[in-house]
């Protein structure tokens, strides 16, 4: 608003001083002001974008190839427009990026009437992660840089990239124990249609538990004994709470936990056992769907900051998937994991005292640790002496820092393992039963 302003006050001194020359320049120049913002809102109108990906759902090293169609619906040609299709900054952070980019998501072009243009770009995806895909922002104005217009079009794409699996030690398809001997420590129920013996009634026997033909055949009252139905498996607990991972040591740990949980998971359900996930990280989608992403920026600036993440979160609502078996409870724990954020939501011992009431006493409850303090261990102290199989994996590389964080779980008679690195899950399951 300062420019016409300006204008229109040396339009005015030049009428009242009779400065012919300079009235005619002003007059010119509020002629080319106004033509130019009709123009330039009129390109700006007339654009439309599409974007296609070949794939919304990919596993780590894969590449994924995107195609931004941008198209001039208008009568005039539009001398130039900048395109941008924005990534998280999250994203291209680090070394190698969580996404690489291959080709250029900016583009300075132009587009005749009724034309468009395409741009292309493939991603490699280096970690696993919920990514968002766009908006694409697009910026055009005239050629004398007077005016110029901004507009962000398509809605963003959602990428999902797997967390990588690392076969356990002794892993076979055919094998029914790919991570060792399995030892029943509960036999909580008894399953009636499995028969293991016949014993003399006693007292407090149901009826449907008397053996008419061995009561019949002996003329006294006897009664079935059925075998234990225990059934195995594992409950993940993963700490991803934002103060458990320093800066300096990111993304390493969090992804090695990610991995090691990812691994036992798919170990486990090969099985055919139940497996669970209990977490105090953020859902990558409850936190769009919550926070959601505007489309009515009026700057890039504003754009980008809205394509990124947040960094903090009041949200202290656990992640939660029931243990249990199931055709998709793998696929369900792996995309919950490929989606988990860092967050400085609910601490660990908050997260056990929230999920307690809902882990199982016949599972073993898995906890991927990266550091221990005493209201850590005595949480999870807390759990064992319910009753609940506990063992611990610290995920920390110095074996001085394992040894400092394994002291109070072992004083909690918590076992504990060492993850130093990926090299080490593919036996860290292979040095404990689960119980």
């Amino acid at each position: 608003m300062i420019w016409p302003a300006a204008i229109v006050l040396i339009l005015i001194l030049a009428i009242v001083f009779r400065l012919g020359l300079l009235v005619y320049a002003m007059y010119t120049l509020i002629g080319v002001l106004l033509v130019s913002r009709y123009l330039t809102h009129r390109w700006a109108n007339s654009l439309a974008a599409t974007r296609e990906c070949n794939r919304y759902t990919a596993e780590e090293g894969d590449e994924v190839a995107v195609i931004v169609t941008i198209e001039n619906r208008g009568n005039l040609p539009i001398p130039w427009v900048m395109v941008e299709d924005l990534l998280p900054r999250e994203a291209l952070l680090y070394s190698p990026p969580r996404l690489g980019v291959t080709g250029s998501r900016v583009q300075l072009t132009h587009l005749w009437p009724h034309s468009h243009k395409n741009l292309r770009y493939q991603l490699k995806c280096n970690r696993r992660g919920y990514y968002q895909l766009g908006p694409l922002v697009l910026e055009t104005g005239d050629l004398f840089g007077l005016h110029r217009r901004f507009r962000v079009l398509t809605e963003p794409h959602f990428l999902l990239v797997m967390p990588r699996i690392v076969p356990l030690t002794g892993y076979a398809i055919s094998s029914k124990r790919p991570i060792g001997e399995v030892r029943m420590t509960y036999r909580l129920y008894e399953d009636p249609t499995r028969i293991s013996g016949v014993r003399a009634y006693q007292e407090g026997d149901s009826l449907n538990r008397i053996h008419w033909r061995a009561t019949a055949r002996t003329g006294t009252l006897h009664s079935k004994v059925y075998e234990p139905s225990t059934v195995a498996g594992v409950t993940l607990l993963v700490d991803f709470h934002q103060e458990s991972h320093p800066a300096k040591h990111e993304p390493r740990r969090s992804e090695l936990a990610i991995t090691a949980a990812a691994s036992i998971a798919h170990a486990v359900s090969l099985m055919g056992q139940q497996i669970g996930l209990v977490t105090n990280g953020r859902d990558a989608v409850d936190r769009i769907r919550t926070e959601g992403w505007a489309g009515d920026w009026r700057t890039r600036a504003a754009a980008k900051v809205a394509a990124s993440v947040r960094e903090t979160s009041d949200r202290l609502r656990p992640v939660i998937i029931d243990t249990r078996r199931g055709g998709d409870q793998l696929q369900q724990i792996l995309e919950m994991l490929a989606r988990l954020e860092l967050t400085d939501g609910l601490s660990l011992p908050q997260l056990i005292l929230e999920s307690a009431s809902r882990l199982p006493r016949d599972a073993t409850i898995i906890a991927i640790l990266p550091r221990v303090t005493h209201e850590i261990a005595i949480s999870l102290g807390m759990l064992r002496r319910r009753g609940l199989a506990v063992v611990a994996l610290i995920n920390v590389f110095e074996i001085a820092d394992y040894a400092d964080a394994a002291g109070p779980l072992i004083a909690e008679g918590i076992e504990t393992r060492h993850l130093p690195d990926e090299s080490a899950v593919a036996e860290i399951c292979a040095q404990y039963w689960l119980r």
